[in-house]
């Protein structure tokens, strides 16, 4: 050292370094430097976390005296504590220099470099200043750094067990572990140094089980689970001591393959990732290969299990792939097909749901050209086909079919896969075959399969899956088209299948009870009793071998009954038809089963039991409408509800049908009950969320309150269910129904409450009786079994009135003949006679309404000029009832018999349910206001100008007095108390879409003059043409307006109802309706401009005589105007308008 030096001071700058590599391989929590005087330590630095790239930053000082020994040596050591150091870790580099050496840079960063570590040198970069005497003032001369005889032993061990790393010694290995025993033996319970002690003895053994040096991995985790116990969470080497107990059971894994060890070993990395900052080496080495790289691959590698612990770890697993990991794609797919294994076993559809939610995302993530690509849009279509087999909608089979298709272009001949794309592909256009018949799927998906067949040659793992497929399509060609050669080679593959799936073979029930639908088949036709007996002893076997709640059940209840039905066509026994009976209620009611198949079960349950007389009959048709129903309050929409009843087109009739078999059966309260919940299924599920809380807010107002909020949020979300974006369509459909579920538990708990048990159920003979408070309804039934009406009066029993000169077949003729008059009645001028509507309105009198009538006056003793409402069903709603007549003179000539209209005030009732709610809704009274809406010129391309619609708007206006009188309720007490009526007039460039639905919403009485449109094919979609664009029924039906009370449609076919559902009574009145107007007058057929202003006039003049404004006084304006009117208007101009409501 130079002479000038002496009595100085040095102050070195430990600025970072690099090419840090720990000789035995082990994660150190961080690196530290010592500085080495003469023999003796006198400095360490901090401990620096070790960066990714191998580098270190410190950025650390220490002032030294230049009067000590010349000797200095700078040593780069691994720590593996954070805080409290046991010694002084692993020795990485150690370097003797010199005073001189350290001050030869001028004051600048220098590099020092280190002997080669695993290949590279460690590289210090340092910063050394000399200081006089009066710039460290205060400084003093560093104390040599005393070392306890644990962290002599600990270094010891470090040193013996990197020697072992490095040159695989056995004897280096067992000198290290017994340093570090002994060091753990001094380190008892409650030292501070003992979870360091246990970790380097847990390190040691560990390396020594991965290189086969030693057996026994037990002590090891013990070990460090104890580490981990004594390093809770916020501890500083809590992640290091996660991350060695992860490395344990990684190695554990791998070489006893045993999944738990795997699975705690994610659920581990889950807690690890993010405690390990990004750019840390700790990161990159537990994100890395040998970390959660490593437990995702294998995990991903795993079977897939359903059960909760199962798609529990694929949750972690996908934890562990955040966006722009490569293992995502991989790890959302594998959720989703656990998830979808859960539903196979429990039937959840939100598991469903969000198996497809996964498997979109894993297709989204893999662009055209991934090779994984062709596995995820298999995968994803398996999950859509589930849910259409589910659920029925039939967006999800055809996306599925394209998702087929474009997996099978991706999977060419000769490729891996080339045979599953065939099969699922083939499965789907069967599917699709069952559905809609079209011939070309069914030929085509047995030709795939024939194909897949031929590459899954005996041996094949997908054999059997692939015979009993080909059996399946051609059991459902034979179905529909009845090759009998199809049947007998199916039954062949089925048998081929069975043998491959012995005892035992978790699929083994598919191939027992598809046989057995087989055997049944050809039962039917070659009545051989072997088959019988061999399907129902196959299908008994299936039973025995699934749990209570497996999905598959359903089809073993089927195919049993299947069995026991066909032995009682045959041999007519009648312990098979009470057991095929038993099955059916089995099938129908199996929870875990979707509902589409448990609706077609319980349709099929109605036809047998029609078919052979049996007393269930009721009860099959209850269950259909009450599945039915919960099917439809899983659809998010008006529309889509009606798609999911109007995908059962076959059982249209049913209502009806239920209402028959009521009457047959003497039991005319249930055939209203039934025939009410099928026909207004579509009005009672809307109504639902509008549903009065008076009664249950004074009961507890606490759940009034939740059910309203549920309620409106559940109306809130039906608009987004609509997207074109199946994937956003998906998300917003499983949010609508978990909020259906929370709803329903509501419900469930409202129905607890005394005086509420039926709650929203539908309703009651006794409910409906209150739509006859004020007359009696007659119900008009068009059945395929009977034609007859029931009629139920104010009080007592219904009343059933057979129509024996009436059959379905002649009632549609009836309807034809109908159409057909009118049509050509629009071609006559106005004072030719109407003969043939003269002919069909006398059989309509004769052979429909003078039963009805003679039971009304002689039965009822109802007086004349009282109010009856006629509620028809099917046929019946195209006939003009309230105009029968009998167009004869009275035997002693003193004039005319009188006609319907004559004799009674009649209006009509789409539902029962429906005239219920507009009464109860009367209470709701608001200040009158008026207004005239009229659209005679919409634009171009839309209609044909109506030219009388400005006069008619005028003539309203007019008519409607600015005083009135209204009726008003005190106590007990009703009055009339005189009123202004606010009242507006919209047309011509006004009567928009938006002005004329705020005028509708803002007023309580409406008179609407346009064009009506009813869309055939979609019925909600029937409208009213505005200016701009049109008022559709939906448009309506959003809006809820409780205090409106009368509208006058004057337009088209505004009361003619749907023909697609069970529900025929969507139409355009019905939604004002029941959108809160009480009393509504509608059209049955297209008016004539010309006309209508009579009738108007007359109408609105019999409205307000008396200066009074009441609602329930417009079915009697409309009698008076249709007789007034009878010289200047036609007679199918008088009886299209018809009234509906109160």
């Amino acid at each position: 050292m130079s002479v000038s030096l002496q009595g100085r001071y040095i102050k070195l700058e430990v600025i970072g370094a690099k090419n840090v590599r720990v000789p035995s391989e082990r994660i150190p929590a961080g690196i530290h430097i010592s500085i080495i005087v003469g023999s003796t330590r006198r400095w360490k630095s901090t401990i620096g976390v070790l960066l990714s790239e191998e580098s270190v930053a410190w950025d650390d000082t220490v002032t030294l005296s230049l009067d000590v020994s010349p000797e200095i040596s700078m040593e780069i050591s691994a720590s593996f504590e954070f805080d409290r150091m046991l010694g002084n870790g692993e020795v990485v580099g150690k370097l003797e220099t010199s005073w001189d050496a350290l001050l030869g840079h001028g004051n600048e960063p220098f590099d020092i470099s280190f002997p080669p570590v695993r290949g590279v040198r460690p590289c210090l970069t340092l910063k050394a200043t000399v200081l006089h005497s009066s710039d460290n003032r205060g400084s003093a001369l560093l104390d040599s750094i005393t070392e306890s005889e644990i962290a002599r032993e600990t270094d010891a061990g470090h040193e013996r067990f990197a020697t072992y790393v490095t040159s695989k010694t056995v004897s280096y290995l067992n000198d290290a572990i017994q340093h570090f025993q002994s060091v753990l033996d001094q380190c008892l319970v409650g030292h501070p140094d003992r979870a360091g002690a246990l970790t380097n003895l847990a390190w040691a053994r560990l390396q020594g089980y991965i290189r086969n040096d030693f057996q026994d991995i037990d002590p090891v985790t013990s070990l460090f689970r104890e580490a981990l116990t004594l390093r809770p969470e916020g501890h500083p080497n809590h992640p290091l001591s996660i991350y060695h107990l992860v490395k344990a059971l990684i190695w554990r894994f791998s070489k006893e393959k045993i999944t738990a060890y795997i699975h705690e070993a994610a659920h581990l990395c889950c807690k690890l990732l993010p405690l390990c900052p990004e750019g840390t080496h700790l990161r990159s080495i537990a994100a890395g290969a040998n970390g959660a790289d490593y437990v995702i691959g294998k995990c991903n590698k795993l079977s897939v299990e359903g059960s909760d612990e199962g798609i529990h770890i694929r949750r972690v697993v996908l934890e562990l792939c955040p966006l722009g990991n490569k293992h995502r794609p991989r790890a959302l797919d594998k959720l989703g097909s656990a998830l979808r294994s859960r539903f196979e076993q429990r039937g959840s559809t939100d598991d469903l749901d969000e198996s497809i939610q996964c498997r979109r995302e894993a297709v989204s993530l893999c662009s055209e050209g991934d090779s994984g690509r062709d596995y995820y849009l298999n995968n994803l279509a398996l999950s859509l086909w589930d849910r259409f087999n589910h659920q029925g909608n039939h967006h999800d089979l055809n996306e599925a079919i394209s998702l087929y298709e474009e997996a099978l272009r991706l999977r060419p001949v000769g490729h891996k896969s080339h045979h599953l794309s065939l099969i699922n592909l083939g499965n789907a256009l069967s599917t699709r075959f069952m559905q809609r018949g079209g011939v070309d799927d069914i030929n085509r998906s047995i030709s795939l399969l024939r194909e897949a067949l031929t590459l899954c040659p005996p041996g094949n793992p997908y054999r059997d899956y692939t015979l009993n497929n080909l059996a399946g399509a051609l059991t459902d060609r034979y179905d529909k088209l009845d090759v009998s050669e199809d049947l007998n080679e199916a039954i062949d593959l089925y048998r081929d299948s069975l043998q491959l799936r012995q005892h035992g073979h978790p699929r083994r029930h598919t191939a027992l009870f598809n046989l057995s639908s087989a055997l049944s088949s050809r039962f039917t036709k070659t009545q051989k009793n072997e088959d019988v007996e061999e399907a129902i002893r196959l299908c008994q076997e299936s039973l025995e071998a699934l749990p209570s709640l497996h999905r598959a059940r359903y089809f073993s209840y089927m195919w049993l009954k299947n069995a026991y039905l066909s032995r009682y066509e045959v041999q007519r026994k009648s312990a098979d038809l009470s057991l095929a009976v038993e099955n059916f209620r089995l099938a129908s009611h199996h929870p875990t089963q979707g509902f589409p198949n448990r609706i077609v079960t319980a349709w099929k349950w109605i036809v047998a039991g029609e078919k052979h007389n049996h007393a269930s009959g009721l009860e099959a048709y209850g269950t259909f409408f009450d599945l039915l129903d919960r099917h439809s309050a899983t659809r998010s929409s008006a529309i889509s509800r009606r798609e999911a009843a109007a995908a059962f087109h076959y059982a249209r009739s049913t209502p009806i049908d239920a209402g028959s078999c009521g009457i047959r059966r003497h039991n005319f309260q249930r055939a209203i009950e039934l025939m009410e919940q099928g026909r207004g299924q579509q009005w009672s599920l809307a109504s639902r969320l509008r549903t009065p809380l008076e009664d249950l807010m004074s009961t507890n107002p606490n759940i009034a309150h939740k059910f309203s909020e549920l309620s409106k949020r559940l109306a809130d979300i039906q608009g987004s269910t609509g997207s074109a974006d199946r994937a956003t369509a998906d998300r917003a459909a499983m949010q609508y129904r978990r909020l259906q579920e929370e709803w329903g538990a509501v419900v469930a708990k409202i129905r607890d409450l005394k005086a509420f048990s039926r709650f929203l159920l539908p309703p009651s003979y006794e409910d409906l009786q209150a739509a006859a408070r004020h007359g009696p309804v007659i119900i008009f039934i068009a059945s395929q079994y009977s034609c007859s009406a029931i009629i139920v009066p104010t009080s007592g029993e219904p009343h059933n009135v057979p129509l024996p000169s009436i059959t379905l077949t002649e009632l549609k003729n009836l309807k034809d003949r109908f159409a057909r008059a009118i049509r050509d009645a629009s071609t006559l001028g106005p004072k030719v006679p109407r003969n043939d509507l003269i002919v069909l309105l006398r059989t309509v009198w004769d052979e429909i309404m003078l039963p009805i009538v003679n039971v009304l006056e002689h039965v009822l003793n109802l007086k004349r000029h009282s109010r009856i409402w006629l509620c028809p069903t099917a046929d019946f709603t195209s006939i003009p009832l309230h105009a029968a007549h009998p167009f004869l003179t009275k035997p002693d000539g003193s004039g005319k018999e009188p006609c319907l209209e004559d004799l009674y005030i009649c209006s009509y009732a789409p539902t029962l349910s429906a005239l219920v709610r507009s009464r109860q809704l009367m209470k709701k009274r608001a200040p009158p206001s008026f207004v005239a809406i009229g659209q005679g010129q919409p634009r171009a391309g839309e209609s044909k100008e109506l030219l009388a619609v400005d006069s008619e708007i005028e003539l309203v206006r007019k008519l409607v007095p600015a005083m009135v009188n209204r009726t008003t309720i005190s106590g007990d007490v009703q009055q009339l108390v005189p009123t202004t009526v606010n009242r507006t007039t919209i047309s011509g460039e006004a009567a928009t879409r938006a002005g004329a639905l705020q005028a509708l919403e803002e007023s309580n009485w409406v008179h609407l003059a346009c064009h009506g449109k009813q869309d055939p094919e979609q019925p909600y979609n029937s409208h009213f043409v505005m200016k701009d664009e049109p008022i559709t029924l939906l448009d309506i039906m959003e809006k809820d307006i409780p205090q409106a009370e009368f509208a006058f449609l004057s337009a088209c076919h505004t009361a003619v109802g749907d023909k697609e559902t069970p529900d025929e009574v969507i139409h355009l009145a019905a939604g004002l309706q029941f959108s809160g107007f009480k009393s509504v007058i509608g059209t049955l057929w297209e008016v004539n401009d010309a006309y209508v202003e009579h009738v108007v006039k007359a109408f609105y003049e019999n409205m307000f005589k008396g200066g009074v404004m009441d609602c329930t006084k417009a079915a009697w304006a409309l009698n008076r105007a249709t007789h007034a009117v009878k010289t200047k208007v036609p007679l199918e101009q008088r009886m299209v308008f018809v009234h509906i409501g109160v």
